[in-house]
């Protein structure tokens, strides 16, 4: 027997769409969090620019996610379905080495708080000039709390995007599995 609503929390559609939506909008604004501010916690040039573009991308996945559910539209849906595996993968190999360059740079970022919030760099931390300040809060927090929330937001990131592939799968299914279904003539495919 087929379970219709398994893992469901709303309905198919307008639950995946809404999910899609929260899926897109945090995962724009982490991007465009560690785009602006992510030299303060990674250390390496590309690097925050590689784990912000990728934060971008996931965001478009949800976009493209939200626009083939509500087409309703087979070929879109089959195209976000072999498209969220990939990243899923992508996201999960960030969040680990998001983790471990964390620890790696723990005493730059206690370095940068000691130091009035100022981002190090090696001359930074040879010199006493202040070319660049830490957002306020990250400091008063610590690096504890501060790598806790990086980590619970990393995983809470994967899981939210399995479960989107999986309200994307299970659209797909829906609509494979429709009986009138009659091919791309006279609406068949967009008939959900």
């Amino acid at each position: 027997m087929w379970c219709d609503n398994c893992f469901l929390v709303f309905p198919l559609r307008g639950g995946a769409i809404a999910w899609a939506v929260l899926v897109a909008a945090y995962s724009i604004g982490g991007g465009i969090f560690l785009l602006t501010t992510g030299q303060y916690f990674f250390f390496f040039h590309p690097e925050w620019q590689i784990y912000g573009g990728v934060g971008i991308g996931i965001g478009v996945a949800a976009v493209l996610s939200m626009l083939a559910l509500s087409n309703r539209s087979y070929i879109w849906i089959r195209v976000v379905k072999f498209l969220w595996p990939f990243v899923i993968v992508l996201s999960a190999v960030r969040a680990t080495i998001m983790i471990v360059q964390l620890q790696r740079g723990k005493d730059k970022i206690t370095w940068s708080c000691n130091n009035g919030g100022q981002m190090w760099t090696p001359e930074a931390a040879a010199s006493t000039a202040k070319p660049g300040v830490m957002p306020g809060g990250f400091c008063v927090a610590g690096f504890n709390s501060l790598n806790l929330a990086f980590i619970i937001s990393l995983l809470f990131d994967v899981a939210c995007q399995m479960y989107m592939y999986f309200l994307c799968w299970r659209f797909s299914k829906r609509l494979e599995h429709y009986s009138n279904m009659n091919g791309p003539y006279h609406g068949g495919y967009y008939k959900a």
